[in-house]
């Protein structure tokens, strides 16, 4: 990478990736950004490691190389590579039922819920009749409370027969049934078995040693985001930004339900900005880590499972992973065309990639892990300016000027 980055970025692209660079830049100049940073491999070699803005406004604090911050969903990315791991080596079936491996799982109608059906989105359970605190997940104590409320859950709609985003309970329940399978952490299966080996400094459950490297988050106020659905709604009333709106304004809709329970005190998201969760394994959402880490831990996803000299997983493991295995043109929680591969997000090819064997998962407020096997790279995103919109307007941005490079 011989490119320097322009003012206001730091680090370094390959000269035919000087588009990107000057894309990211843009987003700080302009105040789109506060801090972040972007990576990209190709053929598992690094073309793009940038990075730049505050890590924090009242410190002023610079954005650093090492600078890390909550992922949100991508988190589930991570979750579908320790199933894959599993599937790969025997332990788990995708088309046996949940309750083979997890007795307590098959009350109240979800006995024939298998775990492709589970992981792709399609079991009925995209929310939880039980009211749960956020508190309740980072509380040992609340063990129990919590296992009550996922195995008491009946499916909302007939498992299998419609598509909802499952934004909090995927974590839960896969978590749940990869520690049936293993007997074991989730995070620490990761570590050991992804992020060590590939260098990647990504973490589920984050350690303390990391404290001082973390950004601050910044979502937008709830106003705020009201203000800009309300416009996206005038505006363009059939985007997926006005159909959310007319969900959030539907008491007791899916998508309402679906992002609510674990409630978050006063809709605060800067919570996540505190240790307690960082701390956590919570599979849906708190893994922390860099875009260079992001990137890094998706090589071996990219590469047919391998990554110099080392088979992560066999080939005929990720076949599934880069076809559709399950897709709606209309997603009854995040109200936009959406599919899934075996916990992997398959997006419209007008997103993040046009070519549709790519997988990944995004992240509320804008952070991206993203594989495209198809032209070898990967993609990593970490902001920590939350977008107010379905899809981060900036992510998008940098993506397709990465295939932009790609072409030319």
């Amino acid at each position: 990478m011989n490119h320097q980055a322009p003012p206001g970025l730091q680090g370094h692209c390959a000269d035919r990736f000087e588009r990107v660079a000057q894309v990211f830049a843009e987003n700080l100049a302009n105040g789109d950004e506060i801090g972040a940073s972007f990576a990209v491999y190709q053929h598992g070699v690094q073309v793009v490691d940038l990075w730049g803005g505050l890590a924090d406004l009242e410190s002023k604090a610079p954005w650093e190389r090492d600078t890390r911050i909550v992922l949100f969903s991508v988190t589930k990315g991570f979750a579908a590579m320790a199933m894959n791991l599993l599937a790969d080596r025997g332990l788990v079936e995708w088309n046996a039922p949940v309750a083979d491996y997890w007795p307590g799982f098959a009350k109240n109608g979800k006995a024939d819920i298998s775990v492709g059906t589970l992981v792709g989105h399609r079991g009925g359970l995209a929310y939880l009749d039980k009211t749960l605190q956020m508190s309740d997940l980072t509380d040992p104590r609340a063990a129990a409370k919590v296992l009550d409320a996922l195995e008491s859950q009946t499916p909302i709609w007939k498992p299998g027969t419609n598509q909802g985003y499952h934004a909090i309970t995927f974590g839960m329940y896969v978590r749940e049934l990869f520690e049936r399978i293993t007997q074991g952490s989730m995070g620490e299966f990761l570590t050991r078995e992804i992020f060590e080996p590939l260098e990647s400094d990504v973490r589920l459950g984050t350690p303390s040693f990391f404290d001082s490297k973390f950004a601050t988050l910044y979502p937008p106020s709830v106003p705020t985001r009201i203000k800009k659905m309300v416009g996206a709604f005038v505006q363009a009333p059939r985007s997926s930004e006005a159909y959310v709106m007319r969900e959030y304004l539907t008491r007791k809709s899916t998508m309402k339900r679906a992002f609510t329970n674990p409630s978050v005190p006063g809709n605060d998201l800067t919570i996540y900005n505190r240790p307690p969760i960082r701390r956590a394994e919570l599979a849906f959402g708190s893994a922390t880590g860099t875009a260079d880490g992001i990137a890094r831990a998706y090589l071996p996803f990219a590469q047919q499972g391998s990554f110099a000299g080392r088979e992560y997983l066999r080939p005929e493991t990720l076949e599934p992973v880069y076809t559709r295995l399950g897709w709606s043109d209309h997603d009854q929680v995040l109200q936009k065309p959406l599919g899934w591969s075996n916990g992997f997000l398959k997006e419209e090819t007008t997103v993040f990639s046009p070519n549709p064997e790519s997988f990944g998962h995004a992240g509320m407020g804008g952070a991206l892990g993203w594989a495209d096997p198809t032209a070898g790279i990967t993609i990593g995103y970490a902001p920590n300016k939350m977008d107010w919109r379905v899809r981060s307007l900036r992510a998008k941005a940098l993506c397709r000027a990465v295939y932009d490079c790609l072409e030319a």
